[in-house]
C-alpha cells in the first residue's frame, strides 16, 4: 500500500513538498555557516549593550557542537527527503530514466539553492545572520538536539576506536595567533592612515608578555647619577642641569645605589630650608627599587601600577647595576616615542639625508627604528642599533669601516672609546649600488 502511495504522489503534492524540503535545506545550511562563522567578541559586546538576539547567539556559541550536529541533521534530512520525492515522481513518470533525471535535476537544485546560495549569504554576513536566525535555531536544537547528541555520541565512539583525540584542550598559543592574525588584517580592506600605527600598538600591547625590562631599559651609560656624599648645593646644580626629574644616588661605587631622588622634593626641601645648606640628602631620597633585567614587561607594568611609582633600578643577577626602568619606557612600547624636550638625550638623535640615508646614535634602540621605518631589523640579539652592529661584526670597529647586513648598510661615522657613538644607516631603498 505504501509502494503504491509511493508511485502514485500526485505532481501538484510532490512539487510544493520538494521545494519545501529544499527551502528548510538552505535554512540549515544557513544557520550552520551562521553559528561557526559568527564573532563572539562581537557578540559579547552587542550583548552587554543589552541585544537580546546576540545572547541567543552566545548561547549557541557555547553549544557549538550541538547546534551544528543539530542543523547538520535537518540539512541531511531534508536534502534525502527531497531527493526520494522526486525520484518517486521522476520514475513515475519516466521508468526507470527518472532516476537519471531526478540526480541531476535535484543535485543541482540542492548544491545551488540549499548549499552554495544560503551558505555564501551566510558567510559575508555571519554575524547578521546569526541574529536573525538564532531563536529558530534554538528551536531547532531543541527539537533535534538529543537526536544529534546521539549521532555525535556514535561519531566520537568510532573516532576512538580510530585514535583520533575528540577532547577540546584550551590552546593559549593558538589564541595568542588569533589575535595575531586579527591585528594583523586590521585595515587591510581601508586606505585610513593611521591602521599601521594602530596595529603596531595592538601588537605591542602582546607583546608585553614576550619583553624583558633589560629590553627597553635606560642603560647604565646614558644614566645620570649623583653621588651622594657630596655637598647638597653641588647635589642641587647636578639636579638642575640634569634632563630628568628622578636620579639615583650612589655611594662610593657607581653600583652601591641607595636612594632615588626627585627634584621636586629636593627643590621643596630647599625652599622650605631657605637654602641647600642645611638640607640632608639622606631626609629626601627615596628608598631604591631593584628589580632583575629578566623582568617581563607586563608584570613589571603591573608592579608600577601597584607600587605608585614610575622608576626602578635594573640590576643582574650579581646585583650589578645594568640601568633603569621607568613607566614611560613601557608605556613608549605600546605608542611608540612619546616626544618630549628630553627625547635626544634619552633616546638619541635620528636625521634623514637626502640620499635617503640616516645618520643616528648607536644608543638608538632597534625596535624604534622598526617602528618608525617599518624595517624589519632583529630585536631578538641586541637592544640598541650599535648592538647590532657589533654583534654582527664580531669586533670592534673603525671608524670608517662599512658592514652590509639584513640587506642594509651600516658606517661607522664615531667612537667613544669601544662604544659606537654614531653611524650612517643606508636601507634596501637607497642603496644604489652593492656593497662592497
Amino acid at each position: 500500500m505504501e509502494h503504491e502511495l509511493t508511485l502514485h504522489l500526485p505532481l501538484w503534492l510532490a512539487v510544493p513538498a520538494v521545494l519545501l524540503c529544499l527551502a528548510l535545506g538552505a535554512y540549515m545550511s544557513a544557520a550552520e555557516t551562521a553559528v561557526t562563522g559568527a564573532s563572539r567578541p562581537r557578540m559579547h559586546r552587542l550583548a552587554q549593550q543589552g541585544n537580546k538576539r546576540a545572547t541567543l547567539v552566545n548561547t549557541l556559541l557555547d553549544r557549538k557542537d550541538e547546534a551544528v550536529s543539530a542543523v547538520l541533521l535537518g540539512n541531511s534530512v531534508m536534502n534525502i527527503l527531497s531527493a526520494s520525492l522526486t525520484t518517486a515522481v521522476l520514475t513515475e513518470l519516466f521508468g526507470a530514466a527518472g532516476v537519471v533525471y531526478a540526480t541531476a535535476i535535484i543535485g543541482v537544485m540542492v548544491v545551488i539553492f540549499a548549499e552554495v546560495m544560503p551558505k555564501t549569504w551566510a558567510l559575508l554576513r555571519a554575524d547578521r545572520v546569526a541574529l536573525m536566525l538564532a531563536p529558530s535555531i534554538l528551536f531547532t536544537l531543541a527539537v533535534l538536539g538529543p537526536l544529534a547528541r546521539a549521532f555525535a555520541w556514535i561519531s566520537r565512539f568510532f573516532l576512538k576506536l580510530l585514535r583520533v583525540r575528540t577532547d577540546r584542550a584550551p590552546d593559549p598559543q593558538e589564541h595568542d595567533e588569533l589575535l595575531r592574525g586579527a591585528i594583523d588584517m586590521h585595515g587591510i580592506d581601508h586606505t585610513d592612515e593611521d591602521a599601521p600605527a594602530e596595529k603596531a600598538m595592538l601588537r605591542s600591547v602582546l607583546d608585553l608578555g614576550d619583553r624583558t625590562v633589560g629590553d627597553v631599559m635606560v642603560h647604565r651609560g646614558s644614566v645620570a647619577l649623583i653621588d651622594a656624599d657630596e655637598p647638597t648645593d653641588a647635589i642641587v646644580t647636578q639636579v638642575l642641569a640634569a634632563p630628568y626629574t628622578r636620579l639615583p644616588l650612589y655611594r662610593g661605587q657607581s653600583d652601591n645605589i641607595v636612594g632615588v631622588l626627585h627634584a621636586k622634593d629636593l627643590f621643596r626641601a630647599v625652599k622650605a630650608a631657605g637654602g641647600p645648606d642645611t638640607v640632608r640628602i639622606a631626609d629626601v631620597m627615596t628608598p631604591p627599587w631593584f628589580i632583575p633585567e629578566s623582568t617581563i614587561l607586563f608584570d613589571q607594568l603591573k608592579a608600577f601600577q601597584a607600587r605608585h611609582e614610575h622608576f626602578a633600578i635594573v640590576v643582574d643577577e650579581y646585583g650589578v647595576l645594568l640601568g633603569i626602568v621607568t613607566l614611560e619606557d613601557i608605556i613608549e612600547e605600546i605608542v611608540g616615542d612619546i616626544e618630549d624636550e628630553h627625547d635626544a638625550i634619552k633616546r638619541g638623535v635620528i636625521r634623514r639625508e637626502d640620499d635617503g640615508s640616516m645618520i643616528c646614535q648607536g644608543s638608538v634602540p632597534i625596535r624604534d627604528l622598526n617602528r618608525e621605518f617599518a624595517w624589519q631589523l632583529p630585536e631578538d640579539v641586541a637592544t640598541t642599533i650599535a648592538g647590532l652592529v657589533l654583534y654582527e661584526a664580531r669586533r670592534i670597529p673603525e671608524v670608517g669601516q662599512t658592514y652590509a647586513f639584513y640587506g642594509f648598510r651600516f658606517e661607522i661615522l664615531k667612537r667613544e672609546g669601544t662604544r659606537i657613538a654614531e653611524l650612517r644607516i643606508v636601507p634596501p631603498a637607497a642603496i644604489q649600488a652593492p656593497s662592497v
